[in-house]
């Protein structure tokens, strides 16, 4: 199922995506569903908590659904399909995305957070506050979204805890980020980096674990304006989906909802950025960023079997 959030006359809906129509999955519960999976059928976060009963619930109202409970995608206003408080994010996840940048010494993940009020959805805009930042940057990134609640989970039995996937545009301010000390080495500040309005759109949709036959083999592109900057795989990820979740469970314990971003590959404007220690890919399947973003660019975050995340970029 491709699960989405929308907005109906003012209210906030639950729907499903069946081709280029919306499902809404509230209007189509069958006569006699239990009060509380009319509930989780209206409530993303309580969808996800409800387990297989909750999806049990949502597969019966797409299957029954009558025309009066679905409506054109084109018609629809989607939203970020879930609203995090906090989005648990793993950086430098990818070999080419370290390479672009100034030298790390890593073991372990990267651990930093984002704040759930940067989110936004499909067509929505991220605003350049220059403010903020001059140095606007994207990062697609899968997000995994957490459906049974654990802690210490090995990553063998990760995949019990996984209820789906979305994209997210990990949007950064490299200014922000990082500082660049005389001798070369560099300082990052991951807090005023990765954290303002705007800063993490999330969608189209949520796309339940089950219709992912491989997760470590999904294709991911960015293109601005047309130019594809970004293209890699999930396979080539440093640490695993699976490896992630034991990481962050290590920490703290996973509950419904909880979302956890990826990383990034390589081919983000930081690599064409000497003044923050940038360093020009050596690719000619991509486009090498002539600079960052600008009012007006139009960002697609793509994964496949996931989906595709569309904003435009407009000044403060």
């Amino acid at each position: 199922m491709r699960l989405v959030r929308y907005a109906r006359s003012g209210a906030l809906r639950l729907g499903a995506l069946d081709g280029e129509s919306v499902i809404d999955l509230l209007d189509a519960a069958p006569l006699g569903t239990a009060p509380a999976l009319l509930a989780a059928l209206s409530d993303m976060t309580r969808l996800i908590a409800a387990g297989d009963a909750g999806l049990k619930a949502a597969r019966a109202a797409i299957k029954k659904a009558p025309a009066a409970a679905r409506t054109p995608l084109a018609k629809c206003r989607l939203l970020a399909p879930i609203l995090p408080s906090l989005i648990l994010c793993s950086g430098e996840n990818y070999w080419d995305h370290r390479e672009e940048k100034p030298e790390v010494t890593r073991k372990d993940p990267e651990f930093f957070l984002k704040t759930g009020l940067g989110v936004t959805g499909q067509g929505d805009d991220i605003v350049l506050d220059t403010a903020v930042t001059k140095k606007l940057d994207y990062e697609t990134e899968l997000l995994i979204v957490i459906g049974k609640p654990g802690r210490h989970i090995p990553a063998a039995k990760a995949h019990e805890h996984i209820w789906g996937y979305t994209v997210m545009n990990d949007v950064t301010a490299r200014d922000r980020q990082v500082t660049l000390r005389p001798d070369g080495s560099s300082v990052y500040n991951l807090g005023p980096g990765k954290n303002f309005d705007t800063c993490a759109p999330i969608g189209p949709a949520i796309v339940t674990a089950d219709e992912v036959d491989d997760v470590q083999k999904l294709q991911l592109r960015t293109t601005v304006n047309g130019e594809l900057r970004q293209s890699n795989s999930t396979a080539k990820m440093i640490w695993t989906c699976a490896q992630l979740v034991e990481f962050f469970s290590t920490f703290v314990t996973l509950q419904p909802g909880v979302v956890i971003s990826t990383g990034t590959p390589g081919g983000t404007a930081w690599g064409s950025d000497a003044e923050l220690g940038g360093k020009k890919p050596m690719r000619k399947d991509v486009v090498t960023a002539s600079g960052y973003l600008r009012p007006g660019d139009e960002v697609v975050c793509e994964i496949e079997g996931v989906g595709r995340l569309v904003n435009r970029v407009v000044t403060a």
